[in-house]
């Protein structure tokens, strides 16, 4: 199958690491390759990803990708998969991309049910660009916008990503999971297996949903940011299946 879109990457053996300590981008990255491959599909995969962290996996992977303009990931996506249907697509983006700056297209795209996945990344802060409040930014919760931690009359309410899609008829398969240990590790892996492989399917949109952690940006320490998810963000963001049509 020709790959127009995008390029391929070789993988660099010896490449350091550009997350931060305790980043969970790395991981979820390492299971999307560990799907990838279990599937078969390697060749046929080709990521759109976001601007911010979520950027910086194209250095770590052997599959095809492309960045999108800021917050457009699901209108790229849309375009790739309806003139390339062969291929496994899926958008990679984080908080601040996909449910602020991105928000009219990621909607848009679930209400079409586009047949692609979206993996999204809830840390609950803007990442790379200074941690600013992202729209699934915690009550209380400070930022460099929100010094004084989040205000519902000021700022609103966490916005409750898989929740707001649920309200619409066509996605396929939401779900929310984490990964603070390892048992969140592997439902984090197996959800992800299983959008793909209901978008090979043809079943169409599909997201997944992965509660993380910042503690660059928290101001935490790696191991405090894993207290972090546990006793706020997770009561806050529960985890589990939101919608799975089958």
């Amino acid at each position: 199958m020709e790959k127009i879109y995008s390029r391929t990457l070789t993988i660099q053996e010896d490449k350091v690491s550009g997350f931060c300590p305790g980043c969970m981008h790395s991981t979820v990255i390492k299971l999307i390759g560990e799907v990838l491959d279990e599937l078969n599909v390697v060749d046929k995969a080709v990521c759109v990803q976001g601007i911010g962290c979520c950027g910086l996996h194209m250095d770590y992977i052997a599959y095809d990708d492309i960045t999108a303009p800021h917050g457009r990931a699901c209108a790229v996506a849309t375009g790739i998969k309806r003139t390339s249907p062969g291929s496994l697509v899926f958008t990679y983006q984080g908080d601040g991309d996909f449910a602020s700056i991105g928000l009219a297209e990621s909607v848009s795209a679930a209400n079409r049910g586009e047949n692609f996945t979206v993996i999204f990344i809830n840390n609950g802060i803007y990442g790379m660009t200074g941690g600013q409040m992202a729209p699934t930014t915690l009550l209380g919760m400070k930022a460099t916008t929100a010094p004084k931690g989040r205000i519902a009359e000021e700022h609103g309410y966490p916005m409750h990503i898989c929740e707001l899609l649920d309200q619409l008829t066509a996605p396929h398969y939401l779900e929310r999971v984490s990964c603070n240990t390892p048992q969140n590790v592997i439902k984090t892996k197996n959800a992800i297996k299983k959008a793909f492989q209901y978008q090979m399917e043809g079943k169409g949109f599909s997201l997944v949903e992965i509660v993380t952690s910042c503690p660059t940006n928290w101001g935490l320490d790696p191991l405090d940011a894993l207290d972090f998810i546990e006793q706020k963000m997770l009561p806050e963001y529960p985890l589990g299946v939101v919608r799975d049509k089958k």
